[in-house]
């Protein structure tokens, strides 16, 4: 019995500040029948509580405590592998300042970061590039939020963190050492662990096939592709990862609760 429901959020749930069509009535439908509920994203852009209320104003009440986002897991990552390590981050104000409040010294100086954490990152320029470079020259960690090329927006996409890595690789010669984001297992698991559920009572909705639909295969969930985002019919008949059902949209899961 699946008692566990983890769903993306961009291009899932919604599209920018639209509301997938009878998404709210699904995430209704499931919490009153009991079962728990979380929601993903890649996305460092905002804290929890901000896509909490972001899904409240579009007619999903959510408390913060059911967001899983990219921020919330490198930050439990890092405190479990370097709590008291000095970060520079390459991501913007929200980000930087959840780092800061989780505890983490930033700096901006070379010679002292002992973690460069890269990010989906509009404010992306020269300086913090350099920054970023002449650290991991001297020895530093180089970790990412997630590995998504591309964000999807009302009307097309927008680039993401795979390309602030792509560029740190290029120069640095090294690859990314840990990205925390999905696919990653560390997300599986931190989601996991806020349900207090296990993986076969699961089951992940998202509109990526190589991140959500990887993610869930990987970690022994069941999985469902929506065709609201990113992943288009010639895009899914050629891929070799296989989800257990494929929805046209959220509204669809219906069919799970009959």
């Amino acid at each position: 019995m699946l008692n566990g429901f983890i769903f993306d959020l961009d291009g899932t749930v919604y599209l920018g500040e639209r509301l997938i069509p009878g998404a709210d009535r699904i995430i209704r439908r499931l919490r009153e029948a009991g079962k728990k509920v979380v929601f993903l994203s890649n996305k460092p852009l905002y804290t929890r509580e901000d896509y909490a209320a972001k899904l409240t104003r579009l007619g999903i009440p959510t408390p913060s405590s059911e967001v899983v986002n990219s921020t919330f897991v490198l930050i439990r990552y890092l405190e479990k592998v370097a709590p008291d390590a000095k970060v520079f981050v390459m991501g913007e104000l929200p980000f930087v300042a959840e780092m800061a409040r989780a505890g983490f010294r930033l700096t901006e100086n070379p010679d002292e970061i002992q973690y460069v954490v890269a990010a989906f990152d509009r404010t992306f320029d020269y300086r913090k590039y350099n920054i970023a470079f002449q650290a991991i020259q001297k020895g530093a960690h180089f970790i990412a939020t997630n590995p998504d090329r591309t964000c999807p927006v009302e009307g097309g996409e927008l680039p993401d963190c795979a390309g602030i890595i792509a560029a740190l690789e290029a120069v640095t010669l090294k690859k990314v050492e840990v990205i925390v984001g999905k696919p990653s297992p560390i997300t599986a698991q931190t989601a996991l662990e806020v349900m207090g559920l296990g993986a076969e009572e699961c089951i992940l909705i998202g509109d990526r096939l190589e991140t959500d639909i990887r993610m869930g295969i990987e970690a022994g969930m069941k999985t469902a592709l929506v065709m609201t985002g990113v992943t288009d019919p010639k895009i899914l008949e050629a891929s070799p990862i296989r989800p257990d059902y494929v929805f046209d949209s959220i509204a669809d899961l219906e069919t799970l609760l009959r």
